[in-house]
């Protein structure tokens, strides 16, 4: 039973899909929760704006099928994950290439057939001839062909060890792979034997992509999860939005107990205090806010670098023609990162019969960003993006937590008997990473108070204003 002074069991400050994670577990148990959030709406960056019936997501962030967190999660029952194609498709040399994509039958056994086959078949004589390259006809757009299988990739066999290498990643154990020596992930795709034509043609653009650091300064042991991620399932959005995901938790948590423009001011282990309503008493407090926000109420917390992105949006009325496929520029020839037409993928993201090609950019934007974003999307889709509109550009300068070796992949939750921390910056910086974190937050609150039965407010959340000073936590 709670002590008489005791307004909640515990108050979790931030609803991102951390805090709404841990405040399903904590309300499952029979935990008391309150979820404060400053601002007036709930997700933190998984955010989904609207603009004339498009839904437009501010990160574009890239799931898989394979988040273990994404089907194990309190309140994600519902949520629909909508895959793009199989693999992706590589850009490179005016051409479109279909890279990564799991053959299915056969597994590991048939890739590595292929390898022996490949490595014992006749070469191509020295007087073949090379295949021509399209032209580029001055004011006319460039004619990208139809997609082909693995040109960027190296030789056949090449493609067929990288076939082998993925599908033996995705049966690895993440236990192993977290054993591995770590490097910087660049430094680390060198040491590992693929050819040269293999890592710089598919292996960085698609680690860019799922890491958001494009120089690969990032820990080797986080890309492997993420190409082990990659291996294992399929990249996919989910349905109506990024949104979708924090609005679901939210929903499916017990009446009242998330609390939108509530700004928290201090906090302590047994009490929040907040601009609006003074001060809440509770047994426990966890701090799910992002990295910055959390030192703030938390001096002395770690805060790490930040990796940059700005996502643009565009409409068009004739869709290129690369169906639901993730676009990844293998010849960096641009500032697009990767591209793709959403509506292709989630339909629900566009009124019926409109196009949304959403495209990001990592690191710093260029200074006209649309224009030089519209100059490279013409390129990568071979079309004119002239009579383009764009919807919106949103630019996010602490988008991701940068993970740099060496990185603690399990940063503490627990700081003091009473006081925790969750977030995409104690884990992995990942919406697996992220659910992962507050599920481990939760678990320490719940171990610590020993609950297991129903407790019980003994009154409730004031409401009516009452300023309050700022004090050290």
């Amino acid at each position: 039973m709670l002590e008489p002074a005791y307004q909640a069991d515990v108050v979790v400050v931030g609803a991102g899909v951390a805090g709404l994670s841990a405040a399903h577990r904590l309300a499952s148990a029979g935990v008391t929760t309150v979820v404060l959030e400053a601002a007036h709406g709930v997700g933190g960056r998984m955010a989904t704006d609207k603009v004339d019936g498009f839904r437009l997501d501010r990160m574009g962030q890239l799931l898989s099928t394979a988040y273990p967190d994404l089907r194990h999660t309190p309140g994600l029952g519902h949520l629909v994950l909508r895959p793009f194609a199989p693999g992706v498709l590589l850009h490179s040399d005016g051409r479109h290439h279909r890279a990564g994509a799991r053959t299915g039958a056969g597994g590991a056994r048939g890739a590595l057939h292929a390898v022996r086959a490949l490595a014992s078949a006749p070469r191509p004589s020295s007087g073949s001839r090379a295949p021509r390259r399209p032209v580029a006809v001055p004011g006319r757009p460039v004619s990208v062909p139809r997609s082909r299988t693995g040109a960027p990739l190296g030789t056949g066999l090449d493609q067929a060890r990288l076939g082998a290498a993925l599908t033996r990643l995705a049966g690895t154990p993440v236990e192993r792979l977290l054993a591995r020596p770590e490097l910087p992930a660049g430094q680390a795709l060198a040491a590992r034997g693929l050819p040269a034509r293999t890592v710089d043609g598919f292996l960085r653009p698609l680690l860019a992509a799922l890491l958001c650091d494009p120089e690969l300064t990032t820990s080797s042991r986080c890309a492997d999860l993420a190409l082990h991620a990659f291996a294992s399932g399929r990249l996919c959005l989910p349905e109506g939005g990024a949104e979708a995901v924090p609005q679901l938790l939210a929903g499916t948590l017990p009446p009242g107990t998330v609390h939108t423009g509530v700004r928290v001011t201090s906090i302590s282990t047994t009490s929040v205090t907040t601009a609006e309503h003074g001060e809440i008493r509770c047994r426990a407090v966890l701090l799910a806010t992002g990295a910055r926000a959390a030192a703030e109420l938390l001096p002395g917390l770690r805060v790490p670098d930040f990796h940059p992105v700005t996502v643009v949006h565009h409409t068009t009325d004739v869709p290129p023609a690369t169906g639901a496929s993730l676009l990844l520029d293998a010849d960096r020839g641009g500032p697009v990162a990767h591209t793709a037409v959403v509506s292709r993928v989630d339909p629900s993201r566009a009124p019926a019969g409109r196009t949304l090609v959403s495209s990001t950019v990592l690191g710093p934007p260029p200074g006209d960003v649309d224009t030089a974003v519209r100059r490279h999307l013409s390129r990568l889709y071979g079309t004119s993006t002239a009579r383009w509109e764009t919807l919106a550009v949103h630019h996010t300068a602490d988008a991701v937590p940068a993970m740099r070796p060496p990185h603690d992949l399990r940063r503490p939750v627990r700081l003091l008997a009473g006081l925790y921390v969750c977030g995409d910056h104690r884990d992995t910086s990942t919406v697996q990473g992220a659910l992962h974190s507050g599920r481990r937050a939760s678990a320490a609150i719940l171990a610590d108070l020993g609950a297991n039965g129903s407790l019980h407010v003994s009154e409730a959340l004031p409401t009516a204003p009452r300023a309050a000073e700022p004090r050290a936590a």
